[in-house]
């Protein structure tokens, strides 16, 4: 076990964890996967979703009536996969190996083959489900497009004793603020700790920071942001976060612009095309990244971010109690849209996964927690 530090101490974070708590992390995982890859989602409309993508910052990589494939302009794979379904559903997750050796032992842990994955993509993945039921792939070798043009990191700015800048206006563009890669996922779970250990064991992640309901410490952490271990190479603060809740389902994506510039002009671009922003610009507490969040014509949550922490394998957990208050360091307080508590359909099928959930004897949301996600609501 590495020497670990602790940086969460002082303003918004308790000291760690206390004797007995989560560790957060696996002494021996069956492989640490390096990165996360893609999201996939069906979606009926794929002319409506490729027109959404671009105002949001996206490139096409392939785009047919049946498939619709979106990059960033870092070099890599394509970052969201978007299938034509009758229905709206997120479908998966993948996770990008270190080589294809790490496959072939997650294949014989999982009992499942490993397979290519088709001329788009290149390379192969091994494929399974963690306790939620999510779809988890686990990928190497795939095609990996080169870099496309940046956008141009605003860098000179005026201070008091610095300026460095004279005779020349700032003058961002209101534009699509351009994506440069997939961040990270969030899903909640009925089955949260289940999957936490799943994903520590099986994926190799360790946790950056817990929290817990108000009151409810004791009864263990009910949301983990959780990185890829590289060892003495930093990786960002959280690649998934998973937090318990009525359902299984996805919550949110996050995909990193280049600056808060870039951020907050391409956000008055998305709101003079008609877009509708759920939260934001404010900075986040776990994390720290810069965020605004929007809701693309499906609904689904997707957030640009900018200037996100970076952890390396020594650093301990934090812990920390969930309220709506301590999402932010700074911003508008969290809206009633991205809590998940505006009337509306959103509203009335959480509604309807708590009644469901409450009379499962296998999950783990039960009254008490019931009690203390109301509490977070109202904090």
């Amino acid at each position: 076990m590495p020497l670990q530090h602790d940086v969460h101490e002082g303003l918004h974070a308790d000291e760690g964890a206390r004797l007995g708590e989560h560790p957060g992390r696996r002494r021996q995982p069956v492989v640490k996967v390096r990165d996360i890859a893609w999201l996939e989602f069906d979606k009926p409309d794929l002319a409506r979703t490729a027109a959404f993508a671009v105002d949001f910052g996206f490139s096409p990589t392939l785009q047919t009536p049946r498939e619709l494939h979106l990059r960033g302009a870092l070099a890599g794979s394509p970052c969201v996969i978007v299938r034509q379904a009758p229905r709206t559903a997120f479908t998966g997750v993948a996770f990008r190996a270190n080589d294809v050796s790490d496959l072939h032992v997650l294949a014989e842990a999982w009992g499942r083959p490993v397979e290519q994955l088709g001329e788009a993509l290149g390379g192969c993945a091994v494929t399974t489900r963690d306790p939620s039921g999510c779809r988890v792939r686990v990928v190497a070798g795939v095609t990996e497009w080169p870099s496309l043009p940046l956008q141009t990191v605003r860098g000179s700015f005026n201070f008091e004793h610095n300026t460095i800048r004279t005779n020349t206006p700032q003058r961002p563009p209101r534009a699509p603020a351009v994506v440069e890669r997939l961040g990270h996922v969030v899903l909640q779970s009925t089955r949260y700790l289940a999957s936490l250990n799943w994903y520590l064991h099986n994926l190799g992640m360790i946790v950056s920071d817990f929290l817990y309901y108000p009151g409810q410490r004791e009864r263990g952490p009910v949301m983990s942001f959780m990185r890829c271990d590289r060892g003495p190479e930093p990786a960002d603060h959280h690649t998934l976060a998973l937090t318990l809740g009525p359902a299984d389902r996805y919550v949110h994506s996050a995909y990193q612009v280049c600056d808060l510039d870039a951020l907050a002009a391409g956000g008055e671009y998305l709101t003079d095309r008609g877009y509708a922003r759920s939260w934001g610009v404010g900075r986040h507490i776990q994390g720290s990244q810069i965020f605004d969040y929007w809701r693309d014509p499906d609904g689904f949550l997707v957030e640009h971010f900018t200037d996100g922490d970076h952890f390396d394998h020594t650093v301990a957990p934090g812990w920390a109690p969930m309220t709506a208050s301590g999402l932010n360091q700074w911003g508008p307080p969290a809206t009633a849209d991205f809590l998940g508590v505006k009337p509306g359909r959103a509203a009335l099928r959480e509604f309807t996964a708590i009644v469901s959930s409450l009379r499962e004897s296998e999950n783990e949301f039960d009254v008490q927690r019931l009690l203390g996600l109301m509490k977070v609501a109202r904090s």
